[in-house]
Formats: C-alpha cells, structure tokens, sequence
C-alpha cells in the first residue's frame, strides 16, 4: 500500500473521547499532516489518558496558549517535587506535599536547616527563629521569619554559589516570586553535588503524576506571579561557566551585541556573541548571518513597541533596555536559530537512511527534543522516513518532531519491558502519559500488560522485533472489547436471576434467549422445565452455607439448561420402555421379552438371555396386581425424574407436558418406569453379588499376592515421600533448628536470671552484655545534653516567672501612680536581656576564670568538682545546712542550689540521691525539732514543704492533672450543680428568689443566724439537697483518688513511708491512726487539696479564652475539698458545722477508704531496690555526673558552708573539712571569672558583675578518693576490680568453674584472642569522650596480659576470702553470681537510660512551650507600655482606652461604624481564620464595627453576600483581660478567629485615635 494511501493514525484531542477508526502497520507514516504540514503537541505528562497528536483539526492560538501554560504548571510541579524529596533527604525530615511545599516555606524554618546542613558554621540551631515552627502553626507569619531567610542566602554566599541564582527576601516571605526560590533550590542542589556535601537532585518531570485540578491550580498561581518561569534546565550551564558574573561586565557585553547587530555585520556579531562575559551558551560560528537576521529582527520589533509605549514619556525616564535586547532575549533568539538548524540536520539525515545519524541528530541539545533511546535507533529512523514521505513538502517541523519522538521513545520503552517480560515496567509504561493510548482504563492496566506479553510472543516468533503504536492500541481496544462483552453477560445473568425470582418461564425463557447472555441450545418449548431446574439449583445454593454468592452464575446456568435438555431425553426414553413393556405384556408374548428389553434404555450386556421367561413371569405378575385395583383408566403417562420433576405423556395423541394437563387422567393399569426400574435393579443387584463372590472364591491366591505387595509399594512411597519432604522445605528446617537453638539460649538466659547460682558457663554466653557499644555513649552524651537543656531552661522559666511577676506589680503601680513609667520601661528592658539570652560569660573571660588552662585554676574547678560530689553523695552535711540557717534562707537555698545540685532529679541516679537527702533532711527534722505527733500537722515543717513543692512542679503536674482532671471538669461543667451548705446563705439565695418571682420586698428579715435559717423548711430541704449533691461529687473525686495509687510519684509516696516510719521510731506509742492522719495530711492535705480547691492554679484544667471559674463552681470544688479534708483526718462535722453532721457516717466510712490507700501508699519499694542504686554505682557508670550552676550559686554554697563548717563537719578530719581546706577563703565574683573581666573604670561594674554571677558553668562531679593501687582498697572496691579481670579471663578462656580457669594455662590462640580484644578496647577507649572514661585503674588492669591476670586475680581472691566476701569451698559461685547481677542490671539500665530519654525529651518540650508562653507575655507588656507612652505624650486628644473602664470618649457624638470585608481583615492579621469557609470566600463576608452609646462596648455585625447573619458586642475591657491573661486567639460568633492584639489595636486606631 502506498504512504499516501495508509490509513491515518487517529489521537484524539484533550477532552476528546474517540476512538480510533482504522489501523495501519506503521505509527508515524500513518500520520496525516495538518494544512501547514504540522503536526501539532496537544497533551501532556500530566494527563496520562489524553492524546498527544490530532489530524483532523488544528488548535487555535487560545487554546495552544492554555496548553502551554498547563505544561508549564506541570513542570514547574515537578521541579517542586524534585526539591521536596531532594531537601528530605538533605534534612533527614518529612516536609509539607507537593502542592503545601510553596506555602511550607515562606517561614524560612526549613530553608534554615537546609543551610544548617550544608553550613553546620554559619547556622546553628538555635539561631534558626521558631525552630518547632510551634509560633507559626499558631500565629502565622511573623517578621522575624525573615532571619531564617536572610540565614540561608548567607550560608549560600559563604560556600560560593553565584548570586545570580539567589532569591529576593521578599520573593520567598510575600510570596512573590516562589518560583526563583525553587530555582535557586536546584542550583543549590546541583552546586553541593559538585561540592561532594549533598546527593544529586532527581530528574522527575513526566515521572510524577498530578490532578488536573492541582495542575490548574498551580497554573493560577503562576499567573497570579506574573513573572517568566526561570530556565531549570540551564541551571548546569551557568554553573560551569558563570559562577563569576561581572554585572557591569554583562552589561557592556550585552550593550556591544546590540551595537554589533544594529551595524548588520554578521561577523562582528558572532566575535560579540562569542565575548564569555555576555554568558551566552550554544553559539555555532557558522550561523552566523542567520544569527544576525534573527537578532536584528527581535530588536527592531523591541524599538516598534518601545516607541508606541514611550511616545508620551521623556527621554531621561526611559529605560534603555526598553529597546536594547536583554541577555536573556539574545540567548532566546540563539535558540530560536538552533532549533531551526538542528530540523534542518535532521530532515537531512533522515533522507540519509542511516539510524545512527540520525539518532546522533535527535540527541543534540540544541534540537530540543525529548529523551531518545540507542537501542530503538532504527524504529525512529523508520517512523520518521515514512512521516518525512507524507509532507507536502518532504520535511517534518520541530513541532512534529517534538510529538513524535516523544511519542516514539515511549513506545520503544514499552517494546523494552515487553521484551523483558517485566509485567509492573509493562503497566508503569502503559500509565506513562507521553505515550497517549485511547480509551486505556487505568483499573484494567494489568490486563492490557497481559495480554501485550501474549502478542508480543507471537511477533517475535514471526521475526517481528517490535508491537507498533496501532497495534499496541489494537490490543488495548480488543481486550476493551472483550471486557465489554464479559459486562454485558453479567448484566444479562442478572436478569436470568430477576426472573427466575418470579418464577415465570415465559420471562426466563426471553432471558435465555437474550444474544449478550450466550446461552447455547434453549428450546423454547420447555420454558417451565427450565424455569424448574434453574429455581431449584438458585435454591440449593442458597441452602449451601458454603456458597460464596446467592447468584447462580453463568456456567450455573448453561449447566442447568443442559441438564433440562438431557432430562427430556432421558423421559422420552423411558416413556417408550413403558409403552412396550407394557403393550408386550398386553399380548401375552413372551417371545418379544428379550427383544423389548434390549431395545429399551437398559443396559443389554446386564439382560441374560437365559433369564427370558423369568423376566416375563415377574412382570406379568406385577402388571396384573396393579390392574386389580384400577376402576377407571386414561391415557396420559407419569414420569418422575430424579424423585422431583413430573413428565407427562399421552399416548393416544402423542402429545407431552411438564406440568399436568387439565381435565387429564393417568393410566393406572400400566407398569410405570419407576416399577419396571425397580424391578431390575433388585434383580441386577442380586445377580452382581452372587459373580463376586464366585470370582473372590476362585482366586484366593492371587488376591493374597496383590494384598501383600499393595502393602509394601504403599510403605516404599511413604518413606520416599518423607525423604523427599525433607529436602523441600531445607529452609523451614533449617528454622526449626534455629528455633530449638534459640529456645536453648533461653533456657540460658532463664537460668542467668532466675537461677540462685549460675553456672559460670552460661556466665560466659552473656558476658558480652557489659561491653559499651557506640549507641550506649551517644546516648549517654544525649542524656547529658537533654540534662543540661533542662536544667537550664528551668531555671531560665523560673527567673522569666520572677520578673514577669515584678512587671506585673510595677505596672498595676503605674496606674496608680505610684511609679513613674520610666521604672517600668527600665525593667522592661531588664527584662529583654533576660529573655534574648544575655546571662551568658563573656568571650573575653574565657581564658581567665576558673576553667582556664593554668594548674591552679585547673586545681580549684577540680576541688569544687569533688566538693559538689560529696554534697551530692552524703545527704548528711546538707540535711545539717538546711537547718543552721533561718528558714526563709533555708528555702530560697532549697529552691535554687539544693535542686540545681541534683539536676531537678532529671535521671535515676539524681532522683535516688534527692530521695536520700529528703530522707535524711526529714529524719534530722523530726528528730530536732518535732515534740509532739501533731506537730507534723500543725506546724509546717520545711521538708515536708521541699517535698510537696518539687513533686507538684514539673514531675509531679502531670500526675496530678491526670488524676484530678476528668473529675475536676465534670464538676465544673456541670451547669445545674449547686453545692451550698452555708444555711444562711441558702436563706439568703431563697429570699432573693422570692423577691425576684413575685416583684414585691419580702417581709423575711434578711440577716439571720445559723439557728434561725434552719427554721425553715424550704432551707432545709434545699439544704438536703445540696448535702446529696454533695455526697455524690465527693465518691466521684474520691474513687478518681483511690483508684490511681499508681499514679502518684514514688517519691512522694516514699518519703510519707519515711515520714511515717521515722514518727513511729521517736512516738513509738503513737497508733497506726495517729501515723496515718500524718501521712494523710502530706498526700491528701498538702498534694491534693490546693489542686482541688483552685484547680485553674495548678494547671490542672485548661482555662478558655476569657474563661475563669465563676464563685458558684469555685464554691462546688471549695465543698467537696473541706469534705475530703475531713474524712482524710477522721475529722466529724460538729460545732458550728453541726448542721453538717448528717455526713458524719459517711465521713467515717469515707477516712476508711482513705486508711487503706495510705497504708498503700507507703508500701513502697527504698531507692536501693527502685532505681538499683548503691554506694558502688558510680564506680561502674560510664559517664560522670554533671550539673549547671551558676557562679553566684556557687560562691553562696562556699560561704555557707563556711560559715557553718563546726556544725557540719565538726571532725578535723573530715572530708568537708579537707576541701574548704583546699578551697580557701571564698571567692569574689570577678576573681572566680577572671580578673579583667569588667572594665574597672565601668560605672556600671556592679551591674555587669551582678549580670555574670547569673552566668552557669558545668562541674563534672569525681570523688577525691577514687581508687588507686597503692592505696588501701576496701573488700567492695577489690570486688568490683577482680570482678573486671574475670569478665577479661573468661571471655576467652572457656572452663566449668572459675577454680579450673584458673588452674588451666592458656593456650596461644586464647593469649592471641585476649590481645586482640584489648587492643579493640583500647580503640574504643580512645574515642570515648574524657568525662566517660573508665578509671585509671580499670585501664592498667585491662593492659596485663591473660596469665598475669589470672595471677592477679587469685591474689584478689585469697584477699577478698580472708574479708569474708567470697569462699574457696563452693569455687568462689559468689563473685559469679556478682557478675550475674551486673550482666542482669545492665539490661535494666539501658532500659531505664532510653526511658530517661523519653521522659528528658518531653519535659524539654513541655518548658519551651512555657518559655514560649512567657515570651508572649513579655510583647504583651511592651506593647502594654508602648500605648502608656503614646497616651502620656497625646497633648489636648482623649485617652486611647480608659484603664478603668468608666471615663467617656471626648467628642460631641458617636465615631462613624467601621466596616471591613474578612479578606481585608485577614491581611491585616485581625482575622485568623472562619470555620467551614474557604480563604477565598472572605471577601463575600462584611464586617460592620459599631461604637454603641456604652463606653467601650462595640456592636459587631457579619453580613455575608449582603445578607445580615449574626451579631456581637465586644467590651473592650474583656479584651484588654484576654490581653493581660495571655489569650492571644479568641472566637466571635462560636466560628470566626480573631487575634486578640490586632482587634485591640484596630479598636484604639479607628475609635480612640486623633
């Protein structure tokens, strides 16, 4: 066939649901060209189910240009996904999707960290502004979000990426120009590859998909723009040859190539074209002249629209670049040029005939065409010839070009996929949305693959390489096809089953009939017979529980047809045997027996010839006993087939029914089938038996012989079987085994954990326990640092805390005038220092203060170090400080140094020497100042106080808020709840009630006594009711007690077992009532009851904006507390609560309760057990303890210490004693920190001074008397050693005992094995950070050699049996079972240290969220003084607010309504958001703002599309509360969210300005 004559290759256009009409052999040469011999682009990638080629119609411009714009959306949603995952991977973090990625970030937080990554020296984290990006999730924006920005460009500029590249701030936070940001992101990318600092960025575009409507949406924004989209794809170009753009050099190269071109002289151009300073890529000296035309055109027609549009504009306003080419439009008209070159070269080569060319030709960048593919070199040299042949004009255009070989190479990679028989590339190619198939289902994707593979098999068996586009679409349609049909049958199969339902065979016949439904061989004349066995197969699936579907399905039902045919059949068969039987037996010939039975439907090998004259007595006897009986005769016959369907026949007409004729009567004088089949299947039955048994009886022998070797060819195949079974599943034995392996190291570790005396061999298996792997330090080190975080932003809270209190003070004085506002504004700014971090040391005191690098400071931070380490260790000299000193010092001492000590009990060790101190502290407390049990709760006993306050601050706030909560809520929620016990003041209520009802003033007296109120019926009985009220509350709170003893910190719970223990100890006559009340009031009385009473105090509920409790809730909670009170202390209502007294039986029953759960909660385990800590712990712990202190704190903890150094340490010889020795006299501040620290001659040096002894530093506790070898070493300590060099011994020396070890001398392998394993320990050792090292003497001893260690530790042991720690007799199980419990206690450790992690990293999120709150707070006060100051300054204007809520707006009349749309408040930031409605509606929804005749209170009226919806009044003194209580957020109308500070301020600027 000819070219021209081929059929044409058909693809829709976008939103077309055509098909194709004729198929041709070849894609492109069945292509036809438009008019102008162009083909035209008209899909893309992101549309995988539209076309890409039309030939029947050409698009007009508008419709070019939207599909333009659409690929450039896509595009650019590639290059967006491109940097989200390339970024990802940079920050090892999830970042918003795709279509969020721009808005995600504007806030610069993860530009930020990108520049963390790729400049860890220039950003650090903690310069990034809103890290957390908690502010902006609740805010929005904010202008310091531009610090990250500006931090990210920086971080560019220090690593060289070219400027060009970079972004405007503004483009990235007004959103301007998104896609320059995305732009640099790639350049960036690219830059750092090269750099060899980050991973190469994927190439996406045409691999992700998108929704046409986020395609459409983005296409919006990049309008919205209004900006060219930066070129992604030249990105490397620049790169390689511009990374040092001269601006004013570009200039001056751009300025010559204008001049160059306006002169016409193609060669002076190229020499200009080709200057490196005019950044131009791709220029080819021999196109010169049409470089030239090309230029010279684009510039003449930039002068034609610079003249129309500056006609009206003077010379000096004119931008010369309004009619000189821009570097950007040269390097277009380059392109332009080169594209049309490389068509040209094309064409060319394709006239040529040779793949290779021109796949070389297609390759060229400057021909800008899609991928092409080496191995498909041929297919593209083809296809194109034979589209090439088609033209007019014998040459295929760019935009041709452009269509075909993108639609080529993906057809060339599905071809690739197919060969390879990869079924998931098959279905990834045919969803590739370049390769625009028609009516391809994604839901049938896999099926279309199938049968691709199918075909493809087939051409390649006839030498066909490749499957074409046509037939790859014929494919598809086919399999579509066929599809459709399978549709089709089950729609018909559904209506076989409706009219089966009906049960009319007439409708189920039709049904049968349908052509879709296929059924094969339907008669119409037993439609009811069909209607029968179909109603009967539905109905037994039906009662098949097994059944999957009620439905009977397609082979269902041509099953039953066939059966219904055969059963017609099988009828007319045996209605003829009857006839005969019958008729035969009527003539009385027994000689046409045999020959009736043969030709009937029975079996004629079963019929005897022998047997004829039997066969016809019986049956001859069995007619005439049925005609007995018959009085009337008919001539229709009865056939029951299969025991259920009747099948009628007349043997006079001939004629036949399956269901009974009307007015039809049977023949009853003939044998029917069934008596005739009855007949013979007894006989048949009896004859086969008697021929068996005979056959058995002849053959005996035989039967024998086949039974015996039946037997054995059955055990043969069963053994060979199993053999076989066996070497199937290798694998799954191989599991078993492991699994017994595994159960066996179970058993072992069992036996390590559970056993009294574990053997030393399973010792052996787990000694590897105790090695220190590289996670263990990390996370040691991460301890560490979440430590100090803590620690430090506690206290940072807590001074935060002090001076918001003081602002708090100093402006309630302002308004009163009693300060000036200057005192304000000073610790205003006192304040800002505090906060932006200023209490650090100063740079220059770094090699001068206490941690410089000379041997006496070095000694006195080591002296202070071993001093803070025998505080912290002997809770004695502390316990004896607190009360040397008065108790107001003793507390704030308490509250700063004693806590800062411990670290605020951040780990298990810290919590365990806290509980030590308090223990101590309060045994000391009790035994010197406690005379009496009450004093306990009389009194206020400072430990006592210590203990509360620290288990209900951070640790223990959670505790009681999950405890209290629910409770506490339900109480206060609870609208109808009324808890008033005070008789006069429920007389009170009740006579105002009356007032109020009946308008009129009650004759009642209003003040009563107690005993008069009670007179009162109504009284008492709202009394009752509020008593049951009561009662009810109160079980509820106190079930929500009892029920969560778990709950409440063993601390706690341990010092009240203290606390009871040690009264017992000095009362021991005092009852276990008497100790319990005391242990009731510390639980009870002072942990619980304050939280109840004033449960917004102790953030134990969450307040809502402008929400407090009201008195009547407070009065609730104020009840059930005095209540609880009562019963805690077996405490009855007598006296003037005597009213009350009806609740004493159920206070009593209540105290019971609470008896038990204090008995409860003092059974608790002591810290030794709880946190596995003893005296030895440290000596085995890796890294060293630390804590942050301050200067001042330490330099208070020395005097003191001197100050009572008799009464603490009043041995000479004690340790304390030793080290103040050391330390000397205490020093000054500027002295600790280095002298020339502060400018003597700075007037504000007692300041700056007072400023740095804020300043914390870091101490790493070590004890003084660590353990050396030549000093004398106490049996634990020697334990802990010998204990080192066994673990060393045994782990490469195996034995049964220790004893024989020992005794056995090691061979060369095993010292070899040892050598090694200490030169890998000493590695490790060397990495470790100095504050995790092990101790000297652990290092010696780890250096000996296997025999010198197995020397050293028989010395140890004869030493440690002669201090009785460990026996000879039972081979020293002791020193085993030691190394037992450490392998044992390590697990719980790393257990315990990872939930030390958790818990570390929750409470730091808990205090930034404080320290957040408080910086809020901080704007507040400033924005605060800033309208204090605008107001002083106002001369003759009225005040902006009235502080007091009752001075009046100046002014003769009302201010004018201020009306705002919500999209104009949502720009001002006064709008946050409005629920159920879209961003985009806001400018629908009015706001109208008006100023009533009440001072301060505003009429807020929502109209939305015109139409008034709801209003509001806003009092601006509820406002400045919302203000003052830190709700920056509130709700108008239960759905609009305002910002509290901006509607302030909108308020003053429109209502109370000048």
């Amino acid at each position: 066939m000819p070219h021209g004559e081929l059929p044409s290759l058909q693809r829709p256009r976008y939103g077309s649901h055509t098909g194709r009409s004729n198929q041709g052999d070849s894609d492109l040469a069945s292509m036809e060209p438009t008019p102008q011999g162009h083909l035209l682009r008209n899909h893309h990638p992101a549309f995988p189910h539209q076309s890409a080629i039309v030939d029947d119609e050409r698009l007009s411009a508008e419709e070019m240009d939207e599909r333009r714009r659409q690929n450039i959306a896509y595009e650019y949603l590639c290059h967006l996904e491109e940097a989200k995952r390339w970024m990802e991977v940079c920050l090892v973090e999830e970042l918003p999707p795709t279509t969020e990625l721009e808005e995600g970030l504007r806030n610069g937080v993860y530009l930020a960290k990108l520049a963390k990554f790729f400049a860890p020296k220039m950003v650090s984290e903690k310069k990034i502004y809103d890290v957390e990006q908690t502010r902006y999730k609740k805010s929005g924006l904010h202008f310091r979000h531009t610090d990250n920005t500006v931090q990210w460009l920086r971080a560019m500029e220090s690593i060289g990426l070219p400027k060009i590249f970079y972004p405007e701030t503004t483009d990235v936070y007004d959103r301007k120009n998104i896609p320059r940001m995305i732009y640099c992101i790639h350049a960036l990318s690219l830059y750092l590859f090269k750099l060899g600092l980050a991973p190469q960025i994927q190439d996406l575009l045409g691999k992700v998909d998108f929704t046409e409507e986020e395609i459409s949406n983005m296409r919006k924004e990049l309008d919205k723009y209004g900006i060219q989209m930066p070129a992604f794809s030249k990105i490397g170009g620049i790169l390689a040859n511009e990374l040092s753009v001269d601006e004013a050099a570009l200039h001056a190269a751009v300025i010559a190539i204008n001049e160059a071109v306006e002169k016409r002289i193609a060669e002076q151009t190229i020499v200009t074209l080709r200057n490196p300073n005019a950044v131009l890529t791709l220029v080819d000296d021999h196109l010169a002249q049409e470089y030239q035309k090309e230029l010279w055109e684009a510039k003449k027609r930039k002068e034609e629209n610079a003249r129309l549009k500056n006609s009206c504009i003077s010379e000096e306003e004119r931008d010369a670049y309004e009619e000189l080419l821009t570097q950007a439009e040269i390097q277009d008209g380059i392109n332009k040029v080169n594209r049309l070159a490389a068509v040209d070269h094309i064409n060319a080569v394709i006239r040529e005939g040779d793949p290779e060319k021109t796949l070389l030709a297609l390759q060229k960048p400057e021909a800008q065409l899609p991928a092409v593919y080496p191995f498909a070199a041929a297919m593209y040299q083809h296809e194109l010839f034979n589209l090439q042949n088609q033209n007019a004009m014998n040459y295929v255009a760019h935009e041709e070009l452009l269509i075909a070989v993108e639609m080529l190479s993906a057809v060339a990679l599905l071809n690739q996929a197919l060969k390879t028989n990869d079924l998931v590339s098959v279905q990834n190619q045919l969803r590739s949305p370049t390769i625009g198939f028609n009516n391809l289902d994604e839901a049938y994707v896999e099926r279309y693959a199938n049968a691709l593979l199918t075909i493809k098999l087939e051409a390649l068996s006839q030498g066909q390489d490749s499957l074409s586009w046509n037939e790859i679409q014929n494919c598809i349609d086919m399999v579509n096809f066929q599809i459709q049909e399978e549709n089709d049958r089950i729609v018909a199969v559904g209506y076989i089953n409706e009219a089966i339902d009906e049960g009319n065979p007439l409708k189920t016949l039709d049904t049968l009939l349908l052509p879709t439904a296929k059924i094969r061989n339907v008669n119409p004349d037993y439609a009811q017979h069909y209607q029968d066995v179909l109603y009967q197969a539905k109905s037994q699936k039906l009662r098949d529980s097994e059944s999957a579907s009620n439905v009977l399905w397609l082979d269902e039902i041509q099953q039953a047809v066939d059966e219904a045919n055969m059963d017609k059949d099988r009828a007319e068969k045996w209605v003829t045997l009857v006839i005969d039987v019958n008729q035969f037996l009527e003539r009385r010939k027994p000689s046409d027996t045999l020959s009736v039975l043969t030709s009937s439907s029975l079996d004629a090998n079963d019929i005897i010839p022998e047997c004829a004259n039997e066969y016809y007595d019986a049956l001859l006897k069995a007619k005439e006993q049925k005609s007995q009986n018959v009085s009337g005769e008919g001539s229709w016959l009865k056939c029951t087939l299969q025991d259920q369907y009747e099948y009628y026949y007349n043997i006079d007409s001939k004629e036949s029914s399956w269901k009974m004729p009307e007015d039809a009567s049977l023949k009853q004088s003939w044998l029917l089938g069934k008596d005739i089949e009855a007949f013979w299947k007894g006989y048949k039955q009896r004859k086969a038996y008697s021929c068996r048994q005979q056959m058995f009886i002849d053959n005996l022998a035989s039967i024998v012989k086949i039974q015996s070797w039946f037997r054995m060819s059955s055990a043969r195949k069963s053994y060979l079987s199993r053999l076989q079974f066996f070497r199937d599943h290798r694998n799954e034995i191989v599991k078993i085994q492991s699994l017994l392996r595994a159960n066996k190291a179970r058993d072992d570790y069992k036996t390590l954990v559970g056993s009294e005396n574990p053997p030393l061999t399973v010792i052996r298996k787990f000694v590897h326990l105790l090695d220190q792997s590289d996670l263990d330090f990390q996370e040691e080190l991460e301890v560490a640092r979440l430590r100090e975080e803590v620690v430090t932003k506690i206290r940072a809270n807590q001074q935060l805390e002090k001076d918001l209190n003081l602002m708090d003070i100093k402006i309630g004085l302002l308004v009163k005038n009693r300060i000036t506002l200057q005192d304000v504004i000073s610790h205003s700014k006192k304040l800002d220092k505090k906060k932006g971090g200023e209490m650090q040391i100063l740079n220059n005191t770094e090699n001068q203060g206490i941690k410089s690098l000379s041997k006496e400071r070095r000694k006195t931070l080591e002296t202070y170090q071993q001093l803070f380490y025998l505080l912290q260790t002997n809770p004695l000299y502390l316990a004896k400080l607190i009360f040397q000193m008065p108790q107001n010092k003793s507390t704030k001492f308490m509250d700063t140094v004693i806590f800062t000590l411990y670290n605020y009990a951040s780990n298990q060790r810290e919590e365990y020497l806290l509980l030590k101190l308090f223990k101590t502290a309060l045994e000391e407390e009790i035994k010197s100042k406690v005379d009496q049990v009450q004093d306990i709760v009389t009194g206020n006993p400072t430990v006592i106080k210590m203990v509360v306050s620290f288990n209900r601050g951070a640790r223990g706030q959670n505790t009681l808020r999950e405890l209290l909560a629910p409770v506490v809520k339900e109480i206060i929620n609870d609208k109808s709840l009324i808890i008033n016990t005070n008789p006069v003041d429920v007389y009170k209520a009740w006579v105002n009630q009356l007032e109020t009802q009946t308008g009129e003033a009650s004759k009642l007296p209003y003040d009563v006594t107690t005993e008069q109120a009670l007179t009162y019926p109504e009284v008492k009985n709202k009394l009752e009711a509020s008593i049951e009220n009561l009662r009810r509350v109160t079980d509820k709170v106190l079930n929500s007690i009892i029920s969560s003893l778990d709950l409440l910190p063993y601390g706690l719970r341990y010092i009240a077992k203290v606390l009871k223990n040690s009264i017992h100890e000095k009362f021991p006559d005092a009852t276990e009532d008497e100790l319990l009340k005391i242990v009731g009031n510390l639980l009870y009385y002072r942990y619980m009851n304050p939280a109840i009473v004033a449960p917004d105090g102790f953030d134990i509920i969450d307040m809502t904006a402008g929400g407090q409790i009201n008195p009547d809730q407070r009065r609730n909670l104020g009840s059930v507390a005095k209540v609880l009170q009562h019963a805690a202390s077996n405490k009855l209502f007598e006296g003037e609560n005597e009213h009350l007294s009806s609740m004493n039986n159920y206070l009593s029953e209540t105290y019971q309760e609470f008896r038990k759960y204090f008995q409860e909660a003092c059974n608790v385990a002591e810290p030794e057990e709880k946190f596995n800590m003893d005296k030895y712990t440290d000596v085995v712990t890796v890294s060293k303890p630390v804590i942050y202190i301050s200067i001042e704190e330490i330099i208070s903890t020395h005097s003191l210490l001197l100050e009572h150094q008799d009464a603490i340490a009043p041995d000479k010889n004690d340790s304390l004693n030793e080290l103040l020795e050391l330390l000397g006299e205490v020093p000054s501040v500027e002295s600790f920190i280095g002298e020339g620290a502060v400018d003597p001659n700075d007037p504000n040096k007692e300041n700056t001074l007072s400023q740095l002894s804020k300043t914390e530093i870091s101490l790493s506790l070590t004890s003084k008397y660590d353990l050396q070898d030549g000093e004398a070493i106490d049996g634990q300590s020697l334990m802990i050693k010998t204990k080192k060099l066994i673990i060393d011994v045994i782990r490469n020396q195996p034995g049964n005992t220790l004893t024989e070890i020992l005794e056995t001398p090691a061979t060369p392998q095993q010292d070899l094995d040892h050598t090694k394993d200490m030169l890998s320990r000493a590695i490790i050792d060397s990495r470790t950070p100095e504050e995790m090292k092990h101790s000297q003497f652990m290092i010696e001893d780890a250096q000996l050699p296997l025999e010198q260690k197995k020397r050293k530790i028989q010395r140890n042991l004869r030493t440690l049996e002669q201090t009785g720690h460990v026996s000879s007799k039972d081979k020293y199980q002791d020193i085993i079972n030691e190394i037992a419990k450490d392998i044992r206690n390590q697990r719980i450790y790393r257990k315990l240290r990872k939930a030390e992690l958790s818990k570390l990293q929750q409470t730091l999120k808990g205090l930034n969220e404080k320290a957040a709150f408080y910086a809020e707070q901080i704007n507040y006060y400033d924005t605060y003084i800033k309208t204090c100051l605008d107001n002083l300054n106002r001369k003759n204007t009225r005040r902006s607010i009235k502080l007091d809520g009752k001075g009046e707006p100046k002014g003769p009349k009302r201010a004018k309504p201020v009306k705002y749309t919500a999209a104009r408040l949502h720009e001002k930031g006064v709008l946050l958001g409005i629920d159920d409605l879209q961003t985009n509606q806001f400018k629908n929804v009015m706001f109208d703002i008006i100023s009533t005749e009440d001072v301060g209170i505003f009429e807020v009226r929502a109209k939305f599309l015109g139409v008034e919806m709801e209003k509001v009044q806003l009092n601006i003194q509820d406002l400045l509360q919302l203000q003052y209580e830190g709700v920056a957020v509130m709700k108008m109308f239960d759905k609009v969210k305002v910002n509290v500070n901006l509607l302030i301020y909108l308020l003053n600027k429109k209502f109370y300005g000048k």
